[in-house]
């Protein structure tokens, strides 16, 4: 019969054998489906950028494709249980970086309203860090951005409890900057340099040529006059016109709602700072 027995050791403690368990595998993280759609999106976003100065319907198809897997990748990290803290910042990183870029490309094109998305960008990252930031600092790190107390704020409630409702205020407010992109390069309303007629014959000076080739002038296909070339090379604006218009109701009111959200992140650390400042006896009374 067989008998287990303890091993005294050198105090004469009896002590019983160690059991080995199996280790968990680890998971690696970076490799989740949701994060690898992630990826493709920024890949596809920096396509995006590649082709933004010259070819307006080559960058607007990448750009709208890295948009819509923003909706992919929360729908594979719900279906493959894979949702992730490293995800979540993934995702709102790349939103705010590719809009960013798209409306440096904007006030580049319309200079004259330059300062209008120079403050699209700045309310547009505040409102995002400010809102991350209180979250957890005030709600815990294990507290999810979209999880908005009704009591705080009904309208941050229904834009971030409904991903329907979500989807479509972000889809919306890209469609309008990628519509006011397509009208850079289509609409002489908005780009008086398009109103040139490129087919009239010029002369530079005499004994040139008439209409000379634009090689002779623009070497570098980056150079501005090279991007107003590629202007001139005329789209038809009906189509960017009507996204636009239909949805820039929607893009005002997410800017309202990002302009709420800073708000309320604010209050929310105020209230914050006021507990630490009671609990730390703040103000000390001054004692002459």
């Amino acid at each position: 019969m067989a008998a287990v027995r303890n091993r005294a050791n050198g105090n004469g403690v009896a002590t019983q054998p160690k059991v080995s368990t199996p280790e968990q595998p680890q998971e690696n993280i970076f490799l989740f489906i949701p994060n690898l759609i992630g990826y493709s999106r920024i890949v596809l976003a920096i396509a995006s950028l590649y082709y933004m100065p010259l070819h307006p319907r080559t960058c607007s198809l990448l750009y709208s494709i890295s948009c819509l897997l923003d909706a992919l990748d929360g729908y594979a990290a719900r279906s493959f249980q894979q949702s992730t803290k490293f995800g979540a910042v993934l995702d709102m990183v790349t939103d705010r970086c590719t809009t960013t870029c798209l409306l440096v490309f904007l006030a580049q094109a319309f200079p004259r309203f330059s300062i209008i998305f120079q403050c699209l960008i700045s309310l547009d990252l505040a409102s995002h860090y400010m809102h991350m930031y209180a979250t957890l600092s005030m709600g815990g790190s294990g507290q999810s951005h979209k999880n908005v107390d009704e009591s705080r704020s009904w309208i941050l409630k229904q834009y971030y409890s409904n991903n329907k409702v979500l989807f479509t205020f972000c889809a919306m407010n890209e469609i309008f900057f990628i519509a006011l992109y397509l009208l850079s390069f289509s609409s002489p309303l908005l780009s008086p340099t398009l109103l040139s007629d490129r087919n009239s014959p010029t002369s530079i000076q005499p004994g040139s040529p008439a209409a000379p080739k634009p090689s002779m002038f623009f070497t570098s296909p980056f150079s501005a006059g090279a991007m107003e070339m590629a202007r001139a090379n005329k789209m038809d604006s009906t189509v960017p016109w009507i996204l636009m218009l239909t949805s820039a109701p929607v893009m005002a009111l997410k800017q309202y709602i990002n302009v709420v959200q800073m708000v309320k992140a604010s209050q929310w650390l105020a209230e914050g700072d006021r507990e630490a400042r009671r609990q730390a006896g703040l103000p000390r009374p001054h004692h002459e």
